[in-house]
């Protein structure tokens, strides 16, 4: 008996080496990262004002 015990769980190690199995929660994504933190910031620059061009004068 605790030859298949043992053997199970060697049986369950290969296996999970070989192929290991898909756990999404060591793959959760808990909020937008610094990417979208970025596109974000330059789309609401963008809506505001425009930074150069239109009627802008140069001092001097």
């Amino acid at each position: 008996m605790e030859f298949w015990s043992h053997f199970a769980q060697l049986s369950s190690a290969v296996r999970e080496f070989v192929a290991p199995r898909y756990r999404p929660e060591l793959h959760y994504m808990r909020g937008p990262g610094p990417a979208y933190r970025r596109r974000v910031a330059m789309l609401e620059g963008r809506r505001q004002a425009p930074r150069f061009g239109g009627d802008v004068t140069l001092a001097g």
